[in-house]
């Protein structure tokens, strides 16, 4: 895999949906070679990929979330980097330095690992916010300034960071802002028995990683890409969205509501799940399965949620699912297909 490959086509064109379909599940499959009886959190991933996202994976040490971002790394012939996230690592580290060069007298910019297609962060939470907040730009805007200079990231650009739950020792607690950058949170949860025993049995001596090779070339992503930019999401299903984002603003268990970035990755990783299926207008049902995964991790709850712990994230995703099925859909042809 080239990790200098350079930027790819910022206008992405589109392809055939037969040829989106076969492209897409190439890429499950890839994955699925790794990750075992997660399909659910596979699709999620892939979604956010689809739609120019940023996705965090967080659970407990051990569960595979640095290998599920391998593996969707590794099955697409991008550039990839990875930052190893610790207490020490500066913000130099993740964006770049300038460097006096003796010879030209003058200083010469060094790009971090911040300059790929895929940006791999391990345990994002155990860096100091300073350090964290290196990636607030370049996420967003998908540019780097240092020294007063702006220096375009690559095109596509995707950061899937991993993170443990903010109560293990050396963590810190990923910022409003910070979170607020990534269009998706999953879980990978522990595996069921049967698949926990295929990984005893299959990993013993090799892993599945090494064998993995890409299914989807760079120009091949920017098409799926562009095609998913093509959807078309209707006037009824955008208020729909917004409906559930002013909701959650003024739901008395939530202290903090979806900012409207949130509604905008909604709608955008609506379009990509819509693609998935085989269609090219999103639905209400596609709002709704990806409500808790884009909001989730956006809202504060209420002191008195879960005996006190506000930041639940089974008590925030009861709150945003009763949320969904109790804000009515607004009439219109597309809404009702």
């Amino acid at each position: 895999m080239d990790d200098t490959r350079s930027d790819l086509a910022a206008v992405p064109g589109s392809m055939t949906p037969d040829e989106f379909h076969a492209r897409a599940q190439a890429v499950l499959r890839s994955m699925e070679s790794v990750i075992d009886g997660k399909r659910s959190a596979l699709e999620t991933a892939l979604t956010v990929l689809l739609a120019e996202g940023h996705l965090l994976i967080e659970d407990v040490p051990g569960v595979g979330k640095t290998m599920l971002a391998r593996a969707m790394a590794r099955s697409v012939d991008c550039s990839v980097s990875r930052i190893q996230f610790t207490p020490d690592l500066l913000p130099a580290d993740i964006t770049g330095v300038s460097i006096y060069n003796q010879a030209d007298r003058q200083f010469e910019f060094k790009p971090g690992p911040v300059f790929a297609n895929i940006v791999i962060g391990d345990e994002i939470n155990r860096a100091s916010p300073k350090t964290q907040s290196a990636l607030l730009e370049s996420m967003e805007e998908r540019q780097v300034t240092v020294d007063g200079r702006t220096y375009t990231l690559a095109t596509p650009f995707i950061v899937v960071a991993t993170q443990n739950p903010i109560e293990m020792e050396g963590t810190y607690p990923l910022p409003e802002a910070q979170r607020d950058r990534f269009m998706a949170r999953i879980s990978m949860g522990y595996p069921d028995a049967g698949a926990e025993l295929e990984m005893v049995r299959s990993r013993d001596l090799v892993s599945p990683l090494d064998a993995l090779r890409p299914v989807v070339t760079s120009h091949q992503l920017v098409a799926m890409i562009g095609t998913v930019r093509r959807v078309y999401a209707s006037p009824a299903v955008e208020e729909y969205a917004v409906a559930l984002a002013q909701a959650t603003r003024r739901d008395p268990d939530l202290r903090l509501g979806a900012s409207p970035r949130a509604t905008l990755q909604l709608v955008r990783a609506a379009k990509a799940r819509a693609a998935l299926a085989g269609r090219d207008f999103v639905l209400p049902d596609d709002i709704d399965a990806l409500v808790v995964p884009v909001f989730a991790h956006r809202v504060i709850g209420a002191r008195r949620l879960s005996g006190g712990a506000a930041n639940s994230s089974t008590a925030v995703a009861d709150v945003l699912q009763r949320i969904a099925a109790t804000t009515p859909v607004p009439l219109g042809s597309a809404a009702q297909s």
